[in-house]
């Protein structure tokens, strides 16, 4: 399961740089938003934390808890990091108005860099 949602993370930060450079902005928001989230689930899974409830706010809440307040092994400005992304996956997925090129650039760094991150510290 670890590697299975290591390498998801990375094959859809892939498709977010990708669809970018499409100007396809939604989609690379959705796809940013996910490489961080299921780079999170392999990160917890291999802590032996497993995603019992299957909700992206149990994944926020125990990576933060376990990750940055209780190890401290990432800063605390990653805390916002996965709920900012599921804001803006949100926007973009349910809300009339596309995003900006601006707003889905800003949403692919904060990914590239929650990924980059956790990297450093953990690779399967």
């Amino acid at each position: 399961m670890i590697n299975e949602f290591f390498e998801k993370a990375q094959e859809n930060l892939k498709a977010a740089q990708i669809l970018f450079e499409q100007k396809l902005y939604n989609a690379s928001a959705n796809r940013a938003y996910y490489a961080a989230f299921q780079m999170a689930v392999a990160r917890l899974a291999s802590q032996g934390v497993k995603n019992e409830k299957n909700s992206h706010s149990w994944i926020q809440a125990n990576f933060n808890g376990e990750f940055i307040q209780k190890h401290k092994i990432y800063p605390g400005r990653m805390r916002s990091y996965l709920p900012d992304l599921l804001s803006v996956r949100n926007r973009a997925d349910y809300k009339s108005e596309s995003l900006s090129r601006k707003a889905a650039s800003r949403q692919l760094h904060k990914a590239e860099e929650f990924i980059r991150t956790v990297k450093k510290e953990f690779a399967p």
